[in-house]
C-alpha cells in the first residue's frame, strides 16, 4: 500500500470511529455506606465507584466534585455572591460569617485505584485524581474512598438546621465522579448554579439516630425495618436503641440526594398508570393543610405530563419540603414547605417537570440551562393551565423577557451558567428565554408537529445527555422544515424580533400591505385581517430560512399562503383582494407567540 493510501486509510478508520463514538456515555456505580452523627453535623462514609469508560480516549486523570468545600468563607461561591452585581439575597455575604462549626468541608481520607494508592489535589471544590494506572477505552476501574464532611448550615440547597427547621438537606453531599464527554472533563467549581452527571446506579446505606425520617432518590429496600410510615405490613415498628440503617438502590440516574428529619409526615398518592408519590413535609398549622391539598395537583401533574411529554421512567417520586427553594433531583425533589397554596403547588410543578426535562434527558444544564429550567418551565406552565384551566400560561416569560430587553442586561442564552454577568441575565435567559423557545417553535412549526415532536424528543434521546442540535433535528424531521437559523438567533445572540404594519393604501379594487422588518431577528409572519363583515382571513408569510410552510393550526379561519419573505429584505408587500373601506383592522401574529419586543406596530385599525 502507497503512504497516501494509507493515510487515507488511516484518515478514514479515524472518522469512522469518531463518528461511531461519538455519543458514547460514561458509566458509574457507587455503592456507599454512610453514617451522620446529628449532633456533631458530621459524615463518614466510604465508597465504592466503579467507573466505565466508554469513550475512545485513554483517561490518565478523573475529577471529582467536593461540592460542601463551597460553603467556606473565601470560597469562589463566596466571593461571587458578594461581587456580582445583584446578589442571590438566599447567599449574599453569609458564607463569610460562617464559623468553624458552621462550615461545610468534605475531606478525603483514603483512595485507591483498583487496590493501588493514587496522588490526588483538592482545589476548592474539585478533586484532581492522577490515576496509578490509564483506564483505556472500554475499560473500568473501581476506586475505594474514606470521605469524611461537615454539613453546612443552610445557605444554598444542600445543608442543615434551614429556616423553615428542616434538619438535613443533603443534596450535592459526596464526591461525585464530574461527567467526562466528547468536549472533555465538565470539572467545573461549585459557584452557583447546575449541574452535569454521570448517568449510573446507586447503592446507598444511610445510618442516623432511629427517631429522623428519611427521605431520598431510589427505592426503600428495608421499609419492614426502619417502618417511618414505610412499612407494607401495617404494624407498628419499635424504634431501635441504637442507630436505624436506610437501605436505597436507584438505576441509570445521574445523582443521589436525601433529607432527614425527626418531625417529617409522610404521605401517599398513587399516580394513575405512573408513580407511587411521596410527600414528606413537617406539621405546622396551615402548612399542613395545604400540603394536603397539593397533592391532588401533584398526581394531576404527573398524569399530564406522562400524556403529552413522555412516561415518567421511575415508579416512585418523593416531594420533600427542604426549606431553601426548589431543586430537583432524580426521582425527588426538595422545595420550600411554608407558603401558600397557589406557591406550593407552583413550585412542586416546575420541579416535577424537571423529572422529564434533566432527570430523564439529562441535558448538560450547566452550559444549556435553558434546556433544562426553560423546558420545565415550558412543562409546568402547560400542565398547570390545564389543570386550572387557565389561558395564556406562558404571560410571564414574555414580560420577564421583555424587560430585561428594556434594562439592557441582556446576555446570549448559550453560556455557562455561571459566567452571566447578572443573576437577572441568567434567570430570564434559562428560564423565560427557555420557555419562550418552545412556544415560539410552536408558531413557527405549527401545534400539531410540535407536540409530536416533544414525545420524539423524549422517546429518542431519554438517558442519553441530549444537545441543542438534537433537539432541533427532532423538530425538523416531524415538522419537514428548516429550524437551525431559529436556534441560533434565539440562543446564541441577543438580536429582537421587531416587526410593524408600514402602510396601507387603496390600489386597483384591492388594499396593498406594506410590513417592516425593524429588528434583526427575521421570523415568519401570520398576519390577520378582520373585515367589516365579521369574516377574517389569516395571511401566512413564510421566512426563506424555513424551506416550507407550517400546517394550518385553525381551520375555522381561512388561511392565504403567500410568497417567502427572504430575511434580507426589511420590506415586504402584498395585496389583499378588497378595499381597504372592508378590513376593519389587521394585526401581525394574533396569536401573540412570537416575542416582538414592541406590539404596538403590530396592529392597525382602520376608520
Amino acid at each position: 500500500m502507497s503512504r497516501l493510501l494509507l493515510l487515507l486509510a488511516l484518515f478514514s478508520s479515524t472518522i469512522t470511529t469518531y463518528s461511531q463514538d461519538y455519543r458514547w456515555q460514561q458509566r458509574v456505580q457507587y455503592a456507599m455506606n454512610v453514617q451522620l452523627d446529628v449532633k456533631s453535623h458530621h459524615v463518614t462514609g466510604t465508597q465504592k465507584l466503579v467507573y466505565t469508560n466508554n469513550s475512545p480516549d485513554t483517561l490518565r486523570e478523573v475529577y471529582y466534585h467536593l461540592f460542601f468545600n463551597a460553603f467556606q468563607p473565601g470560597s469562589m461561591m463566596d466571593i461571587r455572591s458578594r461581587t456580582i452585581a445583584d446578589p442571590d439575597r438566599r447567599i449574599a455575604d453569609r458564607i463569610l460569617h460562617l464559623n468553624e462549626q458552621e462550615i461545610g468541608y468534605q475531606h478525603i481520607l483514603t483512595l485507591t485505584q483498583d487496590g493501588a494508592d493514587v496522588s490526588y489535589s483538592v482545589d476548592q471544590t474539585v478533586l484532581k485524581v492522577t490515576l496509578a494506572k490509564p483506564i483505556l477505552p472500554k475499560k473500568s476501574a473501581t476506586f475505594l474512598m474514606k470521605f469524611e464532611s461537615q454539613v453546612p448550615l443552610q445557605i444554598r440547597r444542600s445543608g442543615r438546621d434551614n429556616r423553615e427547621g428542616v434538619a438535613y438537606s443533603m443534596t450535592q453531599w459526596y464526591p461525585k465522579m464530574a461527567e467526562y464527554d466528547f468536549q472533555g472533563w465538565h470539572a467545573d467549581q461549585y459557584v452557583a448554579r447546575e449541574f452535569h452527571g454521570v448517568w449510573g446506579d446507586f447503592d446507598v446505606t444511610l445510618t442516623l439516630d432511629p427517631t429522623f425520617t428519611v427521605a431520598a432518590t431510589g427505592d426503600l429496600q428495608n421499609p419492614d425495618v426502619i417502618g417511618h410510615g414505610y412499612e407494607r405490613t401495617g404494624a407498628k415498628i419499635q424504634a431501635p436503641a441504637g442507630d436505624l440503617t436506610w437501605h436505597f438502590v436507584a438505576k441509570n440516574v445521574i445523582d443521589f440526594a436525601w433529607a432527614a428529619d425527626p418531625d417529617y409526615v409522610h404521605d401517599h398518592a398513587q399516580v394513575p398508570d405512573g408513580p407511587m408519590l411521596h410527600f414528606f413535609y413537617k406539621r405546622s398549622g396551615k402548612s399542613t393543610d395545604n400540603w394536603s391539598k397539593m397533592q391532588d395537583y401533584a398526581v394531576k401533574t404527573f398524569q399530564y405530563l406522562n400524556l403529552h411529554f413522555g412516561k415518567y421512567p421511575f415508579d416512585t417520586y418523593s416531594i420533600i419540603q427542604g426549606g431553601d427553594g426548589g431543586m430537583e433531583y432524580p426521582m425527588c425533589t426538595l422545595i420550600l414547605g411554608e407558603s401558600q397554596l397557589p406557591g406550593l403547588v407552583g413550585v412542586m410543578q416546575h420541579e416535577v417537570a424537571h423529572s422529564w426535562f434533566q432527570m430523564a434527558l439529562a441535558s448538560n444544564e450547566s452550559l444549556q440551562a435553558w434546556m433544562d429550567e426553560g423546558f420545565a418551565d415550558f412543562a409546568s406552565s402547560e400542565a398547570a393551565a390545564s389543570i386550572s384551566h387557565q389561558e395564556h400560561p406562558h404571560d410571564g416569560s414574555y414580560a420577564s423577557y421583555f424587560a430585561l430587553v428594556k434594562s439592557g442586561l441582556q446576555e446570549p442564552a448559550n453560556q455557562h451558567s455561571d459566567h452571566f454577568s447578572t443573576n437577572r441575565a441568567y434567570s430570564t435567559a434559562a428560564y423565560s428565554m427557555g420557555a419562550i423557545f418552545l412556544e415560539q417553535l410552536k408558531y413557527i412549526v405549527g401545534t400539531e408537529h410540535f407536540d409530536k415532536g416533544m414525545l420524539l424528543y423524549y422517546n429518542t434521546w431519554r438517558m442519553r445527555h441530549p444537545e441543542p442540535n438534537d433537539f432541533v433535528r427532532v423538530m425538523e424531521k416531524v415538522s419537514g422544515l428548516q429550524l437551525h437559523w431559529y436556534l441560533r438567533y434565539w440562543i446564541y445572540t441577543t438580536k429582537h424580533i421587531d416587526y410593524s404594519i408600514s402602510s396601507i393604501v387603496d390600489r386597483e379594487g384591492g388594499t396593498q400591505v406594506t410590513l417592516e422588518r425593524l429588528g434583526d431577528f427575521p421570523m415568519p409572519i401570520d398576519l390577520l385581517a378582520t373585515y367589516t363583515d365579521g369574516t377574517k382571513e389569516l395571511f401566512y408569510i413564510p421566512l426563506n430560512e424555513l424551506l416550507g410552510k407550517k400546517p394550518i393550526d385553525d381551520p375555522t379561519i381561512a388561511r392565504t399562503d403567500l410568497p417567502e419573505w427572504y430575511w434580507v429584505n426589511p420590506i415586504y408587500s402584498f395585496k389583499i383582494n378588497r378595499p381597504a373601506a372592508n378590513i376593519k383592522s389587521l394585526e401581525i401574529d394574533p396569536s401573540q407567540r412570537m416575542a416582538d419586543i414592541n406590539r404596538k406596530n403590530n396592529v392597525i385599525t382602520l376608520p
